[in-house]
């Protein structure tokens, strides 16, 4: 996204917005302001499934925090992704395992205005980012657990050395 947009922003902005068929709009806008996800991306293995579209899920290494790259062939859907990365904008992997999504789809009114395989959709998409999330918890602590053996384990490589 070229501004990072907020999830209060959403909020507000959606609150701002009476007519449903106006906050379609609003998602498939905010969907135009997704990053460009790579080509070479969209692969199987990177595709959400219980999605009636196609969605591409990917980690990403730019910025801090955590952040991944997703993409649609819907718009809507392309629009639920950018107000996904605006609720986890900023947050570790750990805060985003905290964060209660159906809350703030309730809030949005989404949970009641979407269809119920577009809704299926959006729960697999949350899973899957949820999954990106524990893996990188676990590849973290992986590499602390290391850390902590090799430096326990360095004086006696000196003594026996």
């Amino acid at each position: 996204m070229s501004k990072a947009i907020t999830i209060d922003d959403v909020l507000e902005d959606f609150a701002s917005i009476d007519e449903w068929e106006e906050r379609y709009t609003y998602l498939i806008e905010l969907g135009r302001t997704l990053p460009a996800f790579p080509e070479n991306g969209r692969i199987e293995v990177n595709r959400i499934q219980g999605c009636q579209s196609r969605v591409w899920l990917l980690p990403s290494e730019q910025g801090s925090g955590f952040r991944f790259l997703a993409d649609s062939d819907s718009q809507i859907v392309q629009g639920l992704i950018a107000v996904l990365m605006s609720l986890y904008l900023g947050k570790d992997e750990d805060s985003v395992l905290a964060i209660d999504e159906k809350a703030v789809f309730r809030a949005l009114g989404l949970d009641a205005h979407l269809s119920a395989g577009r809704r299926n959709g959006l729960s697999s998409l949350v899973l899957g980012i949820q999954r990106m999330a524990q893996h990188a918890v676990c590849e973290r602590a992986r590499k602390e657990e290391v850390a902590l053996a090799e430096t326990i384990l360095s004086p006696q490589r000196a003594i026996v050395g």
